[in-house]
């Protein structure tokens, strides 16, 4: 099967320090890749890569066959590659369904559907259906219906993270990547939370990245684990072999592994 997004030979630097050093990643449509690695390790500027609010030194992008290595992070969105942010990016002063509405405002006048002079109800694209519709849809589909009409600065942690992912839905992308997406989340929260979102998500058929630094998200949800090092990537794998990488035990998880091996011990006591 032919790989939907296919990084190959990605470098770049700031400097003297070197956040990418010849990256290859292949990614297969459906799948889920979860991207681990210290605080400087090259996760982001993968990323931002990917998206492009960064343009690589070296190396070539390519989506479903395209090369976008230099377009614009607007037309990365509008071909159907949308991430989410570690802080949730909301309008504090409207309702969680009003934000949902600007979200499929936009995604409407992109395609040319909306604005002033357009007629009737336009349909959002990727959805067939008038706008409202898919702002309720989506907001079902996350759990949030029952804070349809509460501002957004009122929610709390664990829903605004969830608004935020269901506002990258509104494109319907075909390619969604996650910052953290149990960032700011109590521990009692996360797995109920990544859960919602997993399931959202992959029932709109999204191919998913996401980067985490809780190893017990990785293992659980994870079908593939990025190991990133230095700029470069350390290991390759189904999560229980990356976790279990020499390199990645010493340099990436070290505690976490160990707390991940306590959990899961007194998981099956």
């Amino acid at each position: 099967m032919a790989a939907i997004l296919d990084a190959q030979g990605l470098n770049k630097s700031f400097g003297a320090v070197t956040a990418a050093s010849d990256i290859n990643v292949a990614v297969q449509k459906d799948s889920v890749l979860g991207l681990i690695g210290t605080n400087g390790a090259g996760k982001t500027t993968f990323i931002n890569m990917i998206t492009g609010y960064l343009k690589p030194d070296r190396g070539r992008i390519h989506y479903e066959g395209r090369d976008i290595t230099q377009l614009a992070p607007r037309d990365i969105t509008r071909i159907g590659i949308c991430r989410s942010f570690q802080i949730p990016q909301l309008y504090a002063s409207l309702t969680a369904f009003e934000n949902m509405m600007v979200g499929i405002g936009v995604v409407l006048q992109n395609a040319g559907r909306g604005g002033f002079f357009s007629r009737g109800e336009p349909l959002v694209p990727g959805y067939d259906l008038p706008a409202q519709e898919v702002a309720g849809r989506l907001l079902e589909r996350f759990g949030l219906s029952q804070y349809r009409d509460k501002n957004a600065q009122v929610l709390p942690g664990g829903i605004r993270k969830l608004l935020d992912i269901a506002l990258t839905m509104v494109a319907k992308p075909k390619i969604l990547l996650l910052d953290e997406p149990t960032s700011g989340v109590s521990a009692e929260e996360k797995f109920a939370i990544m859960d919602m979102i997993m399931k959202a998500v992959r029932a709109e058929g999204t191919t998913v990245l996401f980067v985490e630094h809780d190893m017990e998200v990785v293992s659980r949800f994870a079908e593939r684990v990025l190991a990133f090092y230095d700029g470069r990537i350390i290991a390759d794998a189904p999560p229980e072999a990356a976790l279990n990488d020499p390199e990645v035990r010493r340099f990436v998880v070290g505690g976490a592994l160990q707390r991940l091996d306590e959990a899961q011990a007194k998981h099956r006591a």
